[in-house]
Parts: C-alpha cells; structure tokens; sequence
C-alpha cells in the first residue's frame, strides 16, 4: 500500500474511517496507565481524530503524526487552533501548545524524536496497514520507542475473505506475535460490534470483534 492511497482519499473526502467523537475506551482504560501529567504521547496514523483532543486535555503533550497535510490542516482548523509550522528532519511539524501534528511518514521517526514518550495510543494505525507494513510498523515502533513506553491498543477482527481492508482485520495471535516480543499484552475487553458498523453489515461481513489492549512494560523478574 502506497502513500498516494492515503493522500487520495483524504482529497477525495473519502474518510469513512474517521470517528466523530472520542473513542469511549480512552475514558475506560487509559487512566489505567497512570501516566503522569505533562507526559508525551504519539499517536501514529492520527488522521484528526479528536482522541488527539482528548489526550491533550489530560494534560498530555501530544505527538501525532499524519501522512496527509490535508488532514493536519483540517484538524487545526476545525479545532480553530493556528499553530507553528517548523520543520523537523524530514517532517513538517504542526503545534499549538500541547498539540503537535508531524506531517509525514511514520517510518522516517527516530529514536531522538520519540525519546521523551511515555506512552503510544494506536486506534488507527495497526489496522489500517496490511501485514507486510503491519510487521515493519511494528518492528519500527519496537525498536525506536522507550523502554518504559507503555500504550493502548485498538484492533478490529473479522473474516477477510469477506471484506478486502482497510481496514485490515488483526487477529489476537496477530497482535501476540508482532507486539508480544516488547509489551506485555492485556486484553481488556472484546466485543462483536457488527451491529453499529454498517459498511461490514452491508458487505456480508458476520462477524467483527473489536479487541483492546494495555501495552505494559514486562515485570523483571
């Protein structure tokens, strides 16, 4: 899958995928991480979600990043912030106060840039790369974030037979054999959300889970 994908169907407004309110298993789980106020987290694959809102209202320093400029100038517009643009390696950087949007590809971040995040917050990300790119984001993540970065994971599941991605279906042992190597994975809820998604009901789709997770920092033992 190419960038040009991703930069189309944010031109053509073909953004089916983007949410229109807060997911509410940020309410749930995250607090359960116990992050400490002014931390930093990324977010990869941002889009302009408004989980990016929420994040900063918990006093988080945010660190999303977005291939498509389009979506990172609609986010600040529509939230009615005028940010910064700087430039940072090979990326475009957006910022007003704890919001920082980078403009560009997910792989070209470096272990500098994300030295100071405490935790990842993956909605979008996993699912929206088939499983070549899922593995090397994986592999990317793994190798340039902290030690201690611990994270909330969001997956969906269901018969791809029956529907061609994104977004992509991930299967638990998915998740357990690209992110197991780095976290400690706790599955904290799964359920069949078939009922409220309307493009899987119409395509034929009978079934689709939705899985969440805590990335924890294995225990030393």
């Amino acid at each position: 899958m190419q960038p040009e994908f991703w930069q189309k169907r944010w031109e053509l407004n073909q953004i089916g995928f983007h949410q229109s309110e807060v997911s509410p298993y940020l309410h749930q789980y995250w607090p359960q991480l116990n992050l400490a106020k002014g931390s930093q987290v990324l977010v990869p694959l941002c889009g302009k979600s408004l989980d990016l809102v929420w994040l900063a209202g918990q006093g988080h320093q945010v660190l999303g990043v977005e291939l498509s400029e389009k979506a990172v100038e609609d986010f600040f517009r529509e939230q009615q912030l005028t940010p910064q643009i700087t430039e940072q390696g090979s990326f475009k950087v957006y910022q007003a106060g704890s919001l920082a949007l980078w403009c560009g590809d997910i792989f070209g971040l470096t272990a500098d840039d994300v030295a100071d995040c405490a935790a990842v917050y993956d909605r979008a990300a996993l699912i929206a790369l088939p499983p070549p790119m899922r593995e090397q984001y994986a592999a990317h993540l793994s190798r340039i974030l902290p030690p201690a970065c611990e994270g909330l994971l969001i997956t969906m599941d269901y018969d791809q037979q029956q529907l061609a991605g994104p977004p992509f279906a991930v299967t638990d042992d998915d998740v357990q054999v690209l992110l197991g190597n780095r976290w400690q994975l706790e599955l904290c809820e799964e359920r069949d959300i078939l009922g409220e998604s309307w493009k899987f009901l119409q395509a034929g789709v009978t079934q689709l889970d939705e899985r969440v997770y805590l990335l924890r920092v294995p225990s030393i033992r």
